[in-house]
């Protein structure tokens, strides 16, 4: 079946390379730096483990990251337009960066000189791992053969049901980028407690404080079941993933313990359900290297 439109996402999508290729998903990528002032792209440039690697190595040499620009949008949606394929482009969250705006910015520019092009930039209201479940989602549409204006509206509907739960090995990083509030690092600080992190409709909520890595990791998985139980879901016509940073190993086992919490909890999931994917930079600069989180959004078809 030949697709009715290409997809694009930028880097905070967090997919791998070879499963947005094989899904034929253009990546626009995030940039990243640490202390040289020198902006590499993600992947291409600067591989991921590498990246994760030097903020173990190096805590305090904290990276910072910037979003695609608008000629960086341009060179990606220009070929596309000019063979005459529509485009949809989904963009992190706007509560996070300003790629949504890059990307407006480029397809304004593009429409001057090709009026007639179409292209749809979304604002997906989530990131990293959960945004790349939400455009594989996107692809199960296209691939379905719906039209594009059909897969937006769809696509607009789900994208409210997205959550990650997650922690993060410490709150250095966050407090760097000035994701959680100053009282809330002294506190943390002075506790030697580690936040659980909700979020939802493109902003993170604090969920919770806990003591110690496990502690907070079980109350991560916790915050999934109560949300499958508040939606009476069918864990079937959901999709689930599991986003890590460094270790993948714990993210393995992790995913272990939330098979096992579901079932007790009358929910049926597999390894399969469960993909896990590593955590990009673009995201990592701001949870530092040891993010763990579960993420579940609606599907956009059915199941049954």
């Amino acid at each position: 079946m030949s697709e009715k439109f290409h997809i694009i996402s930028d880097g905070s999508c967090d997919l791998p390379p070879e499963l947005a290729q094989e899904k034929n998903i253009t990546v626009v990528p995030f940039y990243v730096c640490f202390s040289d002032d020198k902006y590499y792209k993600e992947i291409e440039e600067m591989p991921i483990r590498q990246f994760y690697q030097h903020m173990v190595d190096i805590p305090k040499d904290y990276p910072k990251s910037s979003m695609p620009s608008t000629q960086d949008y341009i060179d990606c949606f220009t070929p596309f337009v000019e063979d005459g394929m529509p485009i949809l482009c989904i963009c992190i969250t706007t509560k996070f960066s300003g790629s949504y705006q890059s990307a407006l910015n480029a397809k304004e520019m593009i429409l001057e000189e090709h009026p007639g092009a179409v292209i749809e930039v979304m604002d997906s209201t989530i990131n990293t791992v959960l945004q790349g479940n939400f455009v594989l989602e996107a692809v199960t549409l296209r691939d379905a053969g719906w039209s594009l204006s059909d897969s937006l509206r769809r696509l607009n509907e789900i994208k409210g049901s997205g959550r990650i739960f997650f922690t993060v090995g410490g709150i250095e990083h966050l407090k760097k980028n000035g994701r959680i509030g100053k009282v809330a690092v002294v506190a943390t600080s002075a506790l030697n407690i580690r936040p659980i992190i909700t979020l939802k409709e493109g902003e993170i909520f604090a969920s919770g404080i806990s003591r110690g890595r496990a502690k907070s990791i079980e109350k991560s998985r916790l915050l999934l079941v109560d949300y499958l139980k508040e939606r009476n879901a069918d864990v079937k016509d959901y999709s689930f993933d599991i986003g890590y940073g460094y270790d993948r190993e714990e993210a393995l086992s992790w995913r272990g313990d939330i098979i096992k919490m579901l079932a007790e909890n009358g929910y049926t999931l597999t390894e399969d359900d469960l993909p896990l994917y590593q955590i990009g930079a673009g995201i990592g600069v701001h949870t530092g290297p040891f993010p763990l989180g579960v993420t579940v959004i609606e599907k956009a078809l059915s199941s049954v």
